[in-house]
């Protein structure tokens, strides 16, 4: 098991405690990380875009001169690709882009994500993230003590004050351990995990 430190939100060393080799200590796979990364970002695509074929486009339906003895070339439409105003060639539709994955390699791919961050050195364990007030500023200086500039924050359970008061910080992210995801986890910056949310993590994904 990998031992790891424990911090106060002053940035103190308070104990050390064991991280689950069953979910901090896997053997990398990095295809299932880029897979899960490549799913993430199709799913979230629209899909809305569209533009007209030539046989959407409104108009050309005289042929434009005759066939022969004009000297231009021949044309059936004003409407074909290479005129201005026609139709697209291999125009866009509306699709769905999403694919699946299964349960096993989506696990398999976050366990990688999170032994890599580990092996980084960008996981940091602090025991509790507690405020009296949402306030942006006393977030900012938790971060500044854990010497954290960019990075994703994983709570065990909704803290409104939490949430709230990092809401304003540009490059630092919250989440709950039911909603990680690999693309979060990989997209740089440090991760920031609460005692109870290792605990979590290790009793749902191992």
């Amino acid at each position: 098991m990998a031992k790891v430190a424990v911090y106060n939100m002053e940035g103190k060393e308070v104990e050390k405690i064991d991280l689950s080799d069953a979910v901090f200590g896997v053997e990398i796979n990095e295809h299932l990380v880029h897979m899960a990364v490549v799913q993430q970002l199709a799913n979230n695509r629209q899909g809305t875009q569209k533009a007209k074929t030539r046989s959407e486009v409104s108009g050309g339906g005289r042929k434009p001169w005759r066939q022969k003895g004009t000297g231009h070339a021949r044309q059936g439409s004003t409407r074909s690709p290479q005129w201005t105003g026609g139709g697209v060639v291999f125009a866009p539709v509306p699709r769905d882009y999403s694919f699946k994955l299964n349960k096993k390699e989506k696990r398999a791919a976050l366990k990688s994500a999170l032994t890599s961050r580990l092996q980084a050195e960008k996981l940091i364990v602090v025991d509790a993230l507690k405020f009296d007030e949402i306030k942006t500023k006393n977030f900012a200086n938790v971060m500044k003590n854990l010497k954290v500039e960019k990075g994703l924050v994983v709570l065990a359970e909704n803290d409104a004050n939490v949430v709230l008061s990092a809401k304003n910080m540009a490059d630092v992210d919250t989440t709950l351990v039911n909603q990680i995801n690999v693309y979060d986890i990989m997209k740089g910056g440090t991760i920031v995990l609460t005692k109870d949310a290792a605990k979590k993590i290790e009793e749902v994904y191992a």
